[in-house]
């Protein structure tokens, strides 16, 4: 009898197949289905009195419930169900959107369906052809790497290495930014920090690419701000503050395409600098004087190793990552491979972090960047495979290596080289300051978020198909709370880096469609680049990191007319060797914080003073003068001033007023004496 409950029991909880058989044809038969239904329902009946009360509870809960399927149920309970289910509806006047946030159902996977199939998988055929066993393909794949390896290596230590010139003395490798002169005051009183000035000369190697490195916050050039575009001052003398490489490349020294060595001669002081259009550099002109000038010039005798191979290197590390791409038929395999063989390609070749010094030293610091940043790269990069890039690649065919070549791996190149491939966009910062002052930025960053807003909208659809949209609604979520805290802390602001950005971004091409094949690509090239060039900066920095050397938006002296004493001519009746002097006072400053006043005449440094050194009298007491020969010196002079902050930090200098060469003063009329 026992055995018999347990199987009545068995038969009641999980139904009996020509019981539902049975039931189908039953409501689908043109007449007794009402008979059969009754009989049914005896049966069942007869069946739960055999159960046991617990069984028979356990039976009515699972028979009734409403998820169980409408052939399981009797028809009062069905009855009973449907009202349940529309109370709760009614209940819940949401409930829809719920419906239809978690999707279709049945969910509808997104697969790529390969075109020309047979054609994809021929390079795959082929190679099963010729390399049929497993350590055939090993040995072609550990041999592709260290020639792909080599390939680089070799290149790179004589582009990189160390170099002598003529003399013995090492060649000093520069950066496509270095300059002989910093901005501002940062040279100190009379410009003594960054001595000499003349008589010396050394010989110097550059990188590639360097014309098109402009700099990006106002640089102080006699009366105006220059600002995007390459800082050459002069030509073929230039400004001590000029780019060293681009005034080379401006001189016709070194080429754009490959860099090369040279040589710079300091001239000291040196009046008048002429702006001129050459070798794609449009230097800009300066009508006094600067106690800083150099000339560029080739060295015969220096024997500047290999040129930059940066970009006949590129061919063979796309040939290589396209290849394995054609070949591969695993997906783990391909990916860590392409994300070495990238980053390493940024890191060392097409996009290396900025190092300066002694060529001896320049191929070590490379390497020792490279390698420090490669790991925790990777092991971001295996996180993002196993959560995100798997669900795209993994399921892939060798039918569609072609598909995932030119939709995943050729966006990812171009993401890599963002420094070259998206140069044209007027947008180098998201910042306010570039938005408000770069030509061209509030556009490109309206069409930017057109096509992130569009392209948002097509994964988010793909997703609600796949059914998997609530989760991905809570991550963003959790990332949003996130990212608005961080803003919150004090002392702090936040910045997206475009590696960040690509983080942000990444989890949205979690699924299988051709656009996210591309957006994916594209969005872990611009890690790479951001990783491999710039390492992983601080999502969170400080006010002045962030700043660096933009303008503060500080408060500048109010500088009263100035007194002017002329010295007429020798041959108007002066004395000969006779000088003019301009003085300035400056009106009492509004802020306590302020502790001084600093000058700039010509972009130098010449007077900087403190309310305690005012004899008592304040900083407004102060008084600045300012001589030239007039016989010696026949251009204008540019005068800017700006407060001196805590700890001798200047803050903003003001617009430059001008004492031109006849002893005027382009701020006011001022007082003349005689």
């Amino acid at each position: 009898m026992s055995g018999d409950k347990d199987e009545l029991a068995q038969h009641a909880r999980y139904g009996d197949h020509e019981g539902d058989n049975d039931f189908e044809s039953a409501r689908h038969s043109d007449g007794g289905g009402h008979d059969e239904e009754e009989e049914d329902d005896r049966e069942r009946d007869e069946e739960a009195q055999l159960l046991d009360g617990e069984d028979y509870e356990q039976f009515e809960l699972e028979d009734a419930s409403p998820s169980a399927p409408l052939h399981r149920q009797r028809p009062d309970e069905r009855t009973r169900a449907r009202e349940r289910d529309g109370d709760r509806r009614r209940r819940t006047p949401r409930s829809w959107l719920t419906r239809f946030l978690h999707g279709p159902s049945p969910p509808k996977t997104n697969t790529i369906r390969p075109r020309f199939p047979s054609v994809q998988e021929y390079p795959v055929r082929l190679l099963d052809r010729l390399l049929p066993q497993a350590w055939q393909k090993l040995v072609l794949l550990a041999l592709s790497v260290l020639l792909w390896t080599a390939a680089l290596a070799i290149p790179l230590a004589k582009s990189k290495g160390a170099l002598t010139d003529a003399a013995g003395n090492d060649v000093r490798h520069l950066d496509c930014v270095d300059t002989l002169w910093r901005r501002n005051n940062e040279c100190g009183l009379d410009g003594l920090d960054c001595r000499p000035f003349a008589n010396e000369t050394f010989s110097f190697r550059c990188p590639a690419n360097c014309a098109g490195v402009r700099v990006l916050n106002p640089h102080h050039v006699g009366p105006v701000d220059v600002n995007y575009r390459p800082l050459v001052i002069g030509g073929p003398v230039y400004r001590g503050d000029s780019f060293v490489c681009g005034a080379a490349i401006h001189a016709g020294v070194i080429s754009d395409a490959s860099g090369g060595c040279g040589t710079v001669a300091l001239r000291g002081t040196y009046y008048g600098f002429f702006g001129s259009s050459h070798h794609g550099i449009d230097s800009i002109g300066f009508d006094s004087y600067f106690p800083l000038s150099f000339a560029v010039g080739a060295d015969p005798a220096l024997d500047c190793g290999l040129p930059d191979p940066r970009k006949p290197l590129l061919l063979v590390s796309l040939l290589f990552t396209v290849t394995l791409s054609l070949l591969a038929t695993s997906s783990p395999l391909l990916f860590y491979l392409t994300f070495t063989s990238v980053f390493a390609h940024v890191a060392l070749l097409s996009d290396p972090p900025a190092v300066s010094g002694p060529s001896s030293t320049i191929f070590p610091t490379l390497v020792s960047l490279f390698a420090g940043r490669l790991l925790p790269a990777l092991f971001c990069a295996s996180i993002l495979y196993l959560t995100i890039i798997k669900h795209t690649l993994s399921s892939l065919p060798p039918t569609a290596n072609a598909t995932r070549t030119l939709l995943w791996l050729l966006p990812l190149w171009l993401g890599t080289l963002s420094n070259d491939t998206l140069s044209w966009i007027p947008l180098s910062r998201l910042s306010a300051h570039d938005l408000a002052q770069q030509p061209g930025a509030r556009a490109a960053l309206a069409v930017i978020l057109l096509v992130l807003v569009l392209a948002v909208a097509n994964q988010t659809y793909h997703f609600w198909r796949e059914g998997r949209l609530l989760p991905h609604l809570a991550l963003y979520l959790v990332l949003l709370l996130a990212i608005a805290a961080a803003a919150a802390l004090p002392g702090l602001e936040l910045r997206i880096h475009h590696y960040v950005l690509a983080l942000l971004l990444l989890p949205l091409t979690a699924t299988q469609t051709r656009p996210s094949l591309l957006f994916q690509g594209f969005l872990l090239g611009l890690f790479v680049n951001g990783i491999a060039r710039w390492g992983f900066d601080s999502l969170l920095q400080t006010p002045g990191a962030l700043r660096d050397d933009a303008a503060l938006n500080s408060r500048v002296p109010v500088v009263v007319p100035p007194l002017i004493y002329l010295n007429p001519p020798a041959e108007f009746g002066g004395h000969k060797g006779g000088v003019d002097r301009i003085q300035f006072k400056w009106a009492p400053p509004e802020e306590d914080k302020v502790e001084g006043i600093s000058v700039l005449v010509n972009d130098v440094e010449r007077y900087r003073g403190f309310f305690k050194d005012g004899g008592g009298g304040g900083l407004d007491q102060q008084v600045f003068t300012w001589t030239r020969d007039r016989e010696r010196i026949r251009t204008a002079e540019y005068f800017r001033f700006g407060f001196v902050g805590a700890a001798g930090a200047v803050l903003d200098y003001g617009e430059a007023g001008t004492w031109f060469a006849n002893g005027s003063w382009s701020q006011g009329e001022g007082y003349y004496r005689g």
